[in-house]
């Protein structure tokens, strides 16, 4: 899906914003504004928050805490977030996981109707890597070897059910072959055991995978984005590869309770943009977690989160994919 990648510009929008920044704290009560992260310390949404965490402060003249709510792949904390008074004091940070829990889970929220998007942050394409003593060079031998010999290749990813592992599934799919899906219980020991050569391939995020293709570590079959990632721009994409119109990615996104007044979501979302742009903030964001940024406003998410869960919801239901 094309995505748009119009941002937030602070000039044009300053009329919306020309009210202090410290009203969104005086509407909030105890001055508390709140940053849910769905997932542990850690990994690629935490440290988002706790970037910000500073400069929001400081634009909103509200003390901002992140408080990790953790499991269920980030629905236990998006279930507090959906269930939070509509009064801009709960925000949540949340990744792709959003967009198929529906389909893998029995939710006690709508997560079109209770959550009202904020931005989208930016997204990431995944990539397949293989251990460096197996021949596979391009997408092209691994599906002649898959069609060879069926479900004999193995693939780790860091869950059953994630974007990564329904990326795989859906390109098996589209190429016509078998390959042996081996889950793990995150991306980190996913990666252990490709580096020990324990499977033939992971498919992870290209942040992840980055550092130890640059190492030699491990060798990149392809990407799942529509465009290469500047930080590996010799590995094609599964279109270059000959998968037409294959895009799956990762992605960053801000919500917050349905029915929160939108002049509240303009000044967290105006203030949030501010922070991401910073150029500290941007250069991790852009060199670390391979983020393409997007900032993209509310209904530029919603719609995107519309097209994530109609795409995966078919991925689950036609290969009867269930949760770990």
């Amino acid at each position: 899906m094309t995505v748009s990648r119009r941002t937030f510009v602070l000039g044009a929008l300053a009329a919306p914003f020309a009210s202090p920044p410290v009203l969104l704290a005086q509407t909030t009560p105890g001055n508390m504004i709140r940053i849910v992260v769905p997932f542990p310390p850690g990994g690629t949404v935490d440290p988002i928050a706790r970037l910000v965490l500073p400069g929001l402060q400081q634009r909103l003249g509200a003390t901002v805490v992140v408080d990790n709510r953790t499991g269920a792949s980030g629905s236990i904390g998006t279930a507090y977030v959906a269930k939070s008074p509509p009064d801009g004091t709960h925000w949540l940070f949340a990744y792709d996981t959003h967009a198929v829990n529906p389909f893998l889970q029995t939710l006690p929220f709508d997560t079109e109707k209770d959550l009202e998007p904020v931005m989208l942050i930016g997204t990431t394409p995944n990539v397949l890597c293989a251990h460096p003593s197996r021949p596979y060079q391009s997408l092209a031998d691994v599906i002649a070897a898959s069609k060879q010999k069926p479900n004999s290749l193995t693939y780790a990813s860091g869950g059953n059910g994630g974007v990564s592992h329904l990326s795989m599934v859906r390109l098996c799919r589209r190429a016509g072959i078998e390959m042996r899906h081996v889950p793990y219980r995150g991306a980190g020991p996913a990666m252990a055991d490709l580096l020990a050569g324990h499977v033939d391939f992971m498919i992870g995020s290209a942040a992840l995978v980055t550092p130890h293709v640059r190492a030699n570590r491990i060798r990149p079959i392809f990407q799942t984005g529509r465009e290469r990632v500047a930080s590996l721009p010799t590995v094609p994409t599964a279109i270059e590869s000959g998968i037409a119109d294959f895009e799956a990615s990762s992605w960053w996104g801000v919500f917050t309770a349905a029915g929160t007044p939108k002049a509240l979501i303009d000044r967290f979302a105006a203030a949030l943009t501010e922070c991401l742009r910073e150029e500290a903030t941007a250069k991790f964001l852009v060199d670390s977690l391979q983020i393409t940024m997007l900032l993209a406003d509310p209904d530029a998410t919603r719609r995107f989160v519309r097209a994530q869960m109609t795409q995966w919801s078919a991925v689950v239901r036609e290969n009867n994919i269930k949760p770990d």
